[in-house]
């Protein structure tokens, strides 16, 4: 009898989380490492949120929680549906999780039967196919390339479209691409999914509020409120409140699927933490005004990476409408061999070459579904990313 589950054999650990922790590593021994893999703001925590967090711990709120969050964040999280995207729940429909992953981890496994399929537009974010796969379904992903911006057009989502088809996972500002679909965009994509009933929408909008230039977010139920009933609409407070490490996500929904969701949750971890429940009310509720300034920094640094890619030799960069990632093209530089020595056979190859040559950490794009492409996450000093695009202009320079 084998020890470890046949499931996990279904799965691979996250290569976001494997770069970064090899350019730790290399790090540790000396190297000189700029890492480009972690999705995370390279600034701290606002500071009314952390003195929330202080007091929360000062006046004895460390006990257990209700197991899918405390009311008056509840309560907070549905203002800010209504106030930011029109859309109206009751804290009934809002379930808060360990995190964005759990919220859709869970939702997954609540749902998922043998056979289930779930479309995810390619690139991907890299836990979308596993958590799928986990919860006993079946991954479709479909391709939207370069040529299209990275955005899956209404023709490719009717096509993969089924009788099996359970769930649709949309990100928009996308990680890794950074791809935002405007208002049109999106309704062209929800007039498909109004005309397959059975078809279930998630909508990961982690990156809402990581938005450029002129371009406004929009959400599928709010653009579409025919599909309110089946949409579950996922955030959360790491990325634009910086609070990565603290752990809370959330969503609403219909009353059926947040109530399976807890059950769920209440057999896995049980309460998110009770301290980051009462920082993310503070961020939720508190001032607003930090978003707009991050959001500048993380403009001016798209700019500059984009502008200093598109100089490298071989490498395409599109500019992204959001969130903090870059996803360039390198077609041009597969087949080549490194100044070092190493044949670019595909996006891995350039990945590790370009870490091994430079200690530039980047991840390659076969991890997100679609090459050859890498990611660079731009939520890094304006220094080292111009450190690091120069590094890798010489280094595509010395390809041949």
């Amino acid at each position: 009898m084998a020890f470890l589950s046949d499931t996990l054999a279904r799965v691979k650990p996250s290569q976001t989380i494997a770069v970064t922790n090899k350019a730790r590593e290399l790090a540790a021994t000396g190297r000189d490492v700029i890492g480009l893999g972690a999705g995370e703001p390279d600034f701290d925590t606002p500071q009314n949120i952390k003195d929330a967090a202080k007091r929360a711990i000062d006046e004895g709120r460390t006990k257990y929680t209700a197991v899918d969050g405390i009311p008056e964040l509840k309560k907070a999280i549905c203002a800010k549906f209504k106030r930011e995207n029109g859309l109206d729940y009751t804290p009934a429909q809002v379930s808060v999780g360990t995190g964005g992953k759990q919220i859709l981890y869970n939702a997954l496994m609540a749902t998922l039967n043998p056979g289930d399929e779930v479309i995810i537009p390619a690139p991907y974010w890299v836990s979308y196919p596993d958590m799928v796969l986990l919860a006993g379904g079946t991954p479709v992903p479909v391709a939207a390339g370069i040529e299209t911006g990275f955005k899956l057009t209404p023709a490719q989502l009717e096509a993969a479209i089924t009788p099996k088809t359970k769930w649709f996972i949309f990100n928009s500002p996308s990680n890794p691409t950074g791809a935002g679909y405007t208002r049109d965009e999106l309704k062209a994509l929800t007039d498909v999914l109004m005309r397959h009933p059975q078809v279930w929408i998630m909508s990961d909008d982690m990156y809402e509020h990581l938005v450029f230039d002129d371009f406004e977010f929009t959400s599928p139920a709010q653009v579409e409120p025919g599909l309110y009933d089946r949409t579950l609409t996922c955030n959360g407070v790491s990325k634009a409140y910086a609070m990565t490490g603290w752990r809370i996500g959330y969503c609403a929904g219909p009353v059926e699927l947040i109530k399976a969701m807890g059950t769920i949750q209440s057999q896995s971890t049980s309460n998110p933490c009770s301290v980051s429940q009462y920082a993310a009310l503070e961020g939720l509720t508190g001032p607003q005004d930090f978003l707009a300034t991050n959001r500048a920094l993380f403009q001016r640094r798209r700019d500059l990476v984009v502008g200093m890619l598109n100089e490298a030799k071989g490498i395409v960069c599109p500019n992204p409408e959001g969130a903090f990632y870059v996803y360039p093209d390198i077609s041009a530089c597969i087949g080549k061999t490194s100044a070092g020595g190493a044949t670019i056979s595909d996006d891995e190859a350039f990945a590790t070459a370009l870490l091994e040559e430079t200690g530039v950490a980047v991840v390659f794009g076969a991890a997100f579904g679609l090459s050859p492409n890498f990611r660079i996450s731009y939520a890094t000093s304006d220094e080292q990313l111009r450190e690091a695009c120069a590094r890798i202009q010489s280094f595509c320079a010395g390809l041949s």
